[in-house]
């Protein structure tokens, strides 16, 4: 006869090294507040040191976009696992999400790259265009001027929310093309469409707000700066990211509308063309994530695809209650050798390091749950 507990067993068994399970902070067993929190939490001070480099993504207009960087020793940087973060909107290579997951991909022994988005961290005067979702072009440009550079063996990326998008879209176009090995992705926007509407429900009004104010700012600088090419007047009232999408977006980026924006841009549209290991982690719970039916089937479809839903985590949140590795230590806390033990209180950037690592080794049998 076989027990609850027997089946539990085997199930653990089951699952890979890289996977566990997620159980959240007792007090944030909620999708709100595991956003509101994570977004605002602090974090150890981010120490690592840098070297800025801009790069050219778009010859045609010499639009570039600034990235931080972390290189392992220059005798072991080419074999080396290069993880390349890409952030979410409104976000930059400073948000705490890509420092945290910085951190603990260096101390893994990996070089890091804190991409810029385009017009992100202060880089506006580095390209006369917008940023958008459907961009993974950019990502593709920086993969190859650090490979050239470097001689680069191995890549991975890393993107969360609307990053998430643009580099599965990436992995989507380029296919089984070295040195791209992996992909791993956090509340990514897979259906442009789909989440835009969820953030325009009542029940996100806050978000969105949050998001269109960063975004008509961010516009308005943009006229500022390149007066010739975009004017302010005339655009009327812009109350909703579609609106934004549709009025700013679409006819400045070479789209026709916001839902053919959406279509074009969106990772759903080759995400059955994936065919390196990629990770997809959403929460069931995310106030505004959604993937339809159909691309659903298409992720499910996918062997390559290592698709983890837990019931709760909110958007790019994540906030466990496993705070240390059997102990009650800080989040991060580091041993002597500089190593993070443990999850800490973040889990999705722990294991989205440790699915990295099972790749770089040969080692990363496939996760359906967590």
């Amino acid at each position: 006869m076989v027990t609850q507990a027997d089946t539990l067993v085997q199930a653990q068994a089951a699952r890979p090294a890289w996977l566990t399970s997620f159980e959240p902070h007792p007090w944030l067993a909620n999708g709100h507040l595991q956003t509101i929190v994570g977004n605002f939490l602090p974090r150890p001070a981010f120490d690592l040191p840098d070297v800025e480099e801009t790069v050219e993504v778009d010859p045609a207009d010499g639009s570039r976009v600034l990235c931080h960087c972390h290189w392992q020793p220059e005798t072991v940087r080419a074999a080396r696992l290069t993880a390349i973060l890409v952030h979410g909107l409104n976000g930059s290579s400073n948000s705490r999400y890509i420092c945290g997951i910085a951190q603990r991909a260096w101390d893994a022994g990996m070089n890091v790259v804190r991409m810029n988005m385009r017009n992100c961290g202060g880089t506006d005067a580095l390209s006369p265009t917008l940023f958008h979702s459907g961009r993974s072009a950019d990502v593709g440009a920086v993969v190859r001027h650090f490979t050239q550079r470097f001689g680069l063996e191995r890549v991975a990326l890393v993107g969360y929310s609307m990053g998430g998008n643009m580099v599965l879209k990436l992995a989507g176009e380029w296919g089984a093309r070295p040195p791209l090995v992996a992909v791993a992705t956090v509340c990514s926007v897979i259906d442009l469409a789909a989440c835009s509407n969820a953030l325009h429900a009542p029940s996100n009004f806050i978000y969105e707000r949050h998001f269109l104010h960063a975004l008509m700012q961010r516009f308005r600088h943009k006229a500022e700066l390149f007066p010739a090419i975009y004017q302010t007047g005339g655009i009327g009232p812009v109350r909703s990211i579609r609106e934004f999408d549709q009025k700013i977006v679409a006819p400045n980026c070479g789209f026709r509308d916001a839902d053919d924006y959406y279509y074009r841009a969106a990772s759903a549209r080759v995400i059955d063309r994936i065919t390196i290991p990629a990770l997809v982690l959403l929460a069931q719970d995310d106030p505004f994530i959604r993937l339809t039916p159909e691309t659903r089937e298409l992720v499910l479809a996918n062997p390559h695809i290592d698709f983890i839903e837990p019931r709760h985590g909110g958007h790019c949140a994540f906030l466990s209650r496993r705070i240390g590795n059997g102990a009650q230590t800080k989040d991060g806390a580091r041993t002597g050798n500089g190593v993070r033990t443990g999850d800490g209180i973040h889990w999705a950037e722990a294991m989205v390091v440790r699915y990295l690592q099972a790749v770089n080794d040969g080692n990363h049998p496939h996760g359906r749950a967590a």
